[in-house]
C-alpha cells in the first residue's frame, strides 16, 4: 500500500491514496500510523478519496470529485483541517490529480475552494462563528476566549503572557458543557506591529506545531479583541508562518505545504494492526 508524507508549516500528515474506497482504515491503524515510535508518525492521517466512494460522511454534491477524509491521530474523525487540506491540495499536484490551479474538495465541513499559486496554496475556510465567551485552564492559571466555530470548534485565548512557559503536554481544562464533544485551544498573543504569535492543543492529537482551523480562530480572535471584524493578519505558530484573511462573509487561510517522502507501507505491519 502506497503513501506520502507532507507537512504544512510541520503540522504533518500521512496521505492514504484510495480513490475508490477499498481501505480499511480503522481507528487503531490509524493511530498506528501517527505513532511516532512504531509507526510513520503524523498528526493525523489524510485518505485521499474520490467522494462518490467514501462510503460514509456527507452526500456529494454535484462537480466535487476530491473528498479529504481527515483522521486525528488518535483514530477519531474529524471536521476539518486547514493544514491538511492544503497538503492534500499539494499531493493532488503531484499526483496530476489537480487539472486547474483552482478546485473545490469536499470535507466534513463543507466544500472547500483551494488555490495553487507556486509555493503557497491557499483554501476558502470558509464564515468563522464567534459564539460565546468562555475559559481554558493551564496549571492552575486561567485564560479568557471565546468560541469558534471554523467547521469544527475552538477555544482561541489572546493572552499578554509569554507563550513559551505554557505547559500543553496535556489538553487544558474547558467548560465541557459548552464543548461536549472536546475542543481545539488556542493561545495567542495580541495584534502588536500586524503579526500575532500562537501555540495549540489540538483534541485527539495534543500540542502541534500549527494548526490551520487554529490559526483561522486566533486570526478572528485577536481582531475582536482590537475592535475588528475583518483583516488580514499573519500568525507565526511553532512550526511556521501562516496568513489569514478575515472578510464580512469568509475567510481564507494562506501558507506553504509541502510533500517530503512517498513509499509503500508493508503489508505484514498493516495486517497486524
Amino acid at each position: 500500500m502506497r503513501f506520502s508524507k507532507g507537512h504544512g508549516t510541520e503540522n504533518d500528515f500521512v496521505l492514504l491514496p484510495d480513490p475508490d474506497g477499498e481501505l480499511d482504515l480503522t481507528p487503531t491503524r490509524v493511530a498506528a500510523l501517527c505513532d511516532r515510535r512504531r509507526g510513520i508518525g503524523a498528526d493525523g492521517v489524510l485518505r485521499v478519496v474520490r467522494w462518490a466512494a467514501l462510503g460514509d460522511g456527507p452526500p456529494p454534491e454535484p462537480g466535487v470529485e476530491w473528498f479529504m477524509d481527515y483522521r486525528n491521530a488518535d483514530g477519531s474523525v474529524a471536521e476539518m483541517c486547514g493544514n491538511g487540506v492544503r497538503v492534500y491540495a499539494r499531493y493532488l499536484e503531484h499526483a496530476g490529480l489537480l487539472p486547474e490551479a483552482e478546485m473545490p474538495l469536499g470535507t466534513r465541513a463543507g466544500v472547500r475552494t483551494v488555490r495553487v499559486t507556486g509555493g503557497e496554496i491557499s483554501v476558502d475556510m470558509g464564515p468563522a462563528t464567534v459564539g460565546a465567551e468562555s475559559t481554558a485552564q493551564v496549571d492552575g492559571r486561567t485564560f479568557h476566549g471565546v468560541a469558534v466555530d471554523v467547521g469544527n470548534p475552538h477555544l482561541a485565548c489572546v493572552t499578554d503572557g509569554p507563550l513559551s512557559v505554557l505547559d500543553l503536554s496535556r489538553p487544558p481544562g474547558h467548560d465541557d458543557a459548552l464543548f461536549p464533544h472536546g475542543v481545539n485551544i488556542e493561545f495567542v498573543t495580541p495584534l502588536r506591529d500586524g503579526v500575532v504569535s500562537m501555540r495549540v492543543h489540538e483534541r485527539g492529537a495534543g500540542e502541534t506545531r500549527s494548526c490551520g482551523t487554529g490559526t483561522v480562530a486566533a486570526a478572528v480572535a485577536v481582531l475582536r479583541d482590537a475592535g475588528l471584524d475583518t483583516g488580514t493578519v499573519p500568525v507565526r505558530a511553532p512550526g511556521g508562518r501562516l496568513r489569514v484573511t478575515v472578510g464580512a462573509g469568509t475567510t481564507v487561510l494562506h501558507g506553504p505545504a509541502e510533500l517530503v517522502a512517498h513509499g509503500e507501507i508493508a503489508a505484514e505491519w498493516w495486517s497486524q494492526v
